[in-house]
Protein backbone atom coordinates (compact mmCIF):
# COMPACT_ATOMS: atom_id res chain seq x y z
CA UNK A 1 0.00 0.00 0.00
CA UNK A 2 1.21 3.47 -0.84
CA UNK A 3 0.27 6.48 1.30
CA UNK A 4 0.41 9.59 -0.88
CA UNK A 5 1.70 12.97 0.28
CA UNK A 6 -1.87 14.23 0.04
CA UNK A 7 -3.15 11.54 2.43
CA UNK A 8 -0.21 12.06 4.81
CA UNK A 9 -0.76 15.83 4.84
CA UNK A 10 -4.51 15.40 5.37
CA UNK A 11 -4.00 13.13 8.37
CA UNK A 12 -1.39 15.47 9.84
CA UNK A 13 -3.66 18.49 9.36
CA UNK A 14 -6.56 16.63 10.98
CA UNK A 15 -4.32 15.68 13.90
CA UNK A 16 -3.28 19.31 14.32
CA UNK A 17 -6.96 20.27 14.45
CA UNK A 18 -7.65 17.46 16.94
CA UNK A 19 -4.83 18.60 19.21
CA UNK A 20 -6.00 22.22 19.05
CA UNK A 21 -9.71 21.55 19.46
CA UNK A 22 -10.03 23.59 22.65
CA UNK A 23 -8.21 26.59 21.15
CA UNK A 24 -10.89 27.37 18.55
CA UNK A 25 -10.52 27.42 14.78
CA UNK A 26 -7.03 27.23 13.29
CA UNK A 27 -5.98 29.17 10.24
CA UNK A 28 -4.61 27.16 7.33
CA UNK A 29 -1.32 29.06 7.62
CA UNK A 30 -0.92 27.93 11.24
CA UNK A 31 -1.61 24.29 10.34
CA UNK A 32 0.77 24.46 7.38
CA UNK A 33 3.52 25.96 9.53
CA UNK A 34 3.04 23.55 12.44
CA UNK A 35 3.10 20.47 10.20
CA UNK A 36 5.52 21.73 7.51
CA UNK A 37 2.92 21.34 4.74
CA UNK A 38 2.95 23.57 1.65
CA UNK A 39 0.21 26.15 2.32
CA UNK A 40 -1.43 26.12 -1.12
CA UNK A 41 -1.51 22.32 -1.18
CA UNK A 42 -3.04 22.31 2.31
CA UNK A 43 -5.81 24.70 1.22
CA UNK A 44 -6.97 22.16 -1.36
CA UNK A 45 -6.80 19.35 1.18
CA UNK A 46 -8.81 21.34 3.73
CA UNK A 47 -11.43 22.05 1.07
CA UNK A 48 -11.67 18.32 0.31
CA UNK A 49 -12.02 17.63 4.02
CA UNK A 50 -14.70 20.32 4.33
CA UNK A 51 -16.67 18.89 1.39
CA UNK A 52 -16.27 15.45 2.94
CA UNK A 53 -17.80 16.62 6.20
CA UNK A 54 -14.68 16.22 8.35
CA UNK A 55 -13.89 19.88 8.96
CA UNK A 56 -15.84 23.09 9.24
CA UNK A 57 -14.55 26.45 8.09
CA UNK A 58 -15.32 29.78 9.68
CA UNK A 59 -14.69 33.11 8.01
CA UNK A 60 -13.56 36.31 9.62
CA UNK A 61 -10.78 37.50 11.87
CA UNK A 62 -11.30 34.65 14.30
CA UNK A 63 -11.95 32.22 11.49
CA UNK A 64 -10.19 29.11 10.42
CA UNK A 65 -10.82 25.38 10.45
CA UNK A 66 -11.99 22.96 13.10
CA UNK A 67 -13.09 19.35 13.15
CA UNK A 68 -16.75 18.84 12.31
CA UNK A 69 -17.14 16.20 15.02
CA UNK A 70 -15.14 14.86 17.96
CA UNK A 71 -11.71 13.44 17.13
CA UNK A 72 -12.75 10.17 18.78
CA UNK A 73 -15.33 9.64 16.04
CA UNK A 74 -13.05 10.32 13.07
CA UNK A 75 -10.87 7.42 11.97
CA UNK A 76 -7.67 7.69 10.01
CA UNK A 77 -9.54 5.79 7.26
CA UNK A 78 -12.19 8.54 7.15
CA UNK A 79 -9.53 11.15 6.46
CA UNK A 80 -7.75 9.12 3.79
CA UNK A 81 -10.99 8.23 2.01
CA UNK A 82 -12.07 11.89 1.84
CA UNK A 83 -8.89 12.97 0.06
CA UNK A 84 -7.95 9.81 -1.87
CA UNK A 85 -11.02 7.59 -2.26
CA UNK A 86 -10.96 3.85 -1.50
CA UNK A 87 -8.24 2.61 0.84
CA UNK A 88 -7.25 -0.29 -1.42
CA UNK A 89 -7.66 -0.57 -5.14
CA UNK A 90 -5.99 -2.58 -7.85
CA UNK A 91 -5.35 -0.62 -11.03
CA UNK A 92 -7.90 1.90 -9.73
CA UNK A 93 -10.60 -0.75 -9.27
CA UNK A 94 -12.03 -1.95 -5.97
CA UNK A 95 -11.16 -5.62 -5.34
CA UNK A 96 -14.74 -7.03 -5.42
CA UNK A 97 -15.12 -5.67 -8.96
CA UNK A 98 -12.16 -7.72 -10.23
CA UNK A 99 -12.09 -11.19 -11.68
CA UNK A 100 -9.17 -13.47 -12.47
CA UNK A 101 -8.83 -16.81 -14.15
CA UNK A 102 -6.42 -19.70 -14.22
CA UNK A 103 -3.43 -19.52 -11.92
CA UNK A 104 -4.30 -15.91 -11.03
CA UNK A 105 -7.70 -16.86 -9.56
CA UNK A 106 -6.38 -16.80 -6.00
CA UNK A 107 -5.35 -13.15 -6.36
CA UNK A 108 -8.87 -11.94 -5.62
CA UNK A 109 -9.08 -13.39 -2.09
CA UNK A 110 -5.54 -12.11 -1.49
CA UNK A 111 -6.53 -8.53 -2.45
CA UNK A 112 -9.71 -8.84 -0.35
CA UNK A 113 -7.68 -10.03 2.68
CA UNK A 114 -5.24 -7.15 2.21
CA UNK A 115 -8.12 -4.67 2.09
CA UNK A 116 -9.65 -6.23 5.20
CA UNK A 117 -6.42 -5.81 7.19
CA UNK A 118 -5.87 -2.24 6.00
CA UNK A 119 -9.44 -1.40 6.98
CA UNK A 120 -9.08 -3.06 10.38
CA UNK A 121 -6.11 -0.88 11.25
CA UNK A 122 -7.11 2.43 9.66
CA UNK A 123 -10.78 2.25 10.70
CA UNK A 124 -9.81 1.12 14.20
CA UNK A 125 -7.58 4.12 14.95
CA UNK A 126 -9.13 7.53 15.58
CA UNK A 127 -7.58 10.96 15.37
CA UNK A 128 -7.88 11.11 19.16
CA UNK A 129 -5.88 7.87 19.49
CA UNK A 130 -2.99 9.24 17.46
CA UNK A 131 -3.11 12.77 18.87
CA UNK A 132 -2.95 11.38 22.41
CA UNK A 133 -0.29 8.77 21.50
CA UNK A 134 -2.67 6.05 22.72
CA UNK A 135 -2.69 3.67 19.77
CA UNK A 136 -4.74 0.48 20.14
CA UNK A 137 -2.80 -2.48 21.54
CA UNK A 138 -3.04 -4.49 18.32
CA UNK A 139 -1.46 -1.61 16.39
CA UNK A 140 1.43 -1.19 18.81
CA UNK A 141 1.97 -4.97 18.81
CA UNK A 142 2.31 -4.92 15.02
CA UNK A 143 4.66 -1.92 15.13
CA UNK A 144 6.75 -3.50 17.91
CA UNK A 145 7.68 -6.44 15.69
CA UNK A 146 11.31 -6.06 14.53
CA UNK A 147 10.25 -7.27 11.07
CA UNK A 148 7.92 -4.28 10.73
CA UNK A 149 10.90 -1.91 10.63
CA UNK A 150 12.93 -3.79 8.03
CA UNK A 151 12.68 -2.88 4.35
CA UNK A 152 12.98 -6.04 2.25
Amino acid sequence: MRISAKADYAVRAALQLAASREDGPLKAEAIAHAQDIPHKFLEGILNDMRRGGLVLSQRGGNGGYRLARPAESISIADVIRVVEGPLVSVRGVRPPELSYSGPAESLLPLWIALRSNVREILEGVSLADVASAQLPTYVTALADSPKAWVNP
